[in-house]
């Protein structure tokens, strides 16, 4: 995926849950909470081994895990599993 459509497709999933794959095969699911043209933040979703709501990102951030724009394999929208 180039790096304008993966910019494209993380604003247009802004606010969502969605599961990315970078280039090195790592898998990311959580809610997309920032994009620029660099970098796409999300929100890890405990489900998934991330660190939950209480997981403000690294640095002070804010926004959760950076992800490079460059490095984006693949983004598809997480589904929603209700227990």
């Amino acid at each position: 995926m180039n790096p304008a459509d993966a910019y494209n497709l993380c604003c247009k999933y802004h606010g969502k849950r969605v599961k990315i794959t970078d280039t090195s095969g790592r898998v990311h699911v959580g809610e997309i909470t920032r994009v620029d043209r660099k970098q796409v933040w999300i929100l890890p979703d405990r489900r998934y081994n991330g660190y939950g709501l209480g997981f403000w990102g690294f640095r002070g951030s804010g926004f959760g895990f950076g992800i490079a724009i460059g490095t984006i394999f693949g983004i598809a929208l997480a589904p929603l599993l209700f227990f």
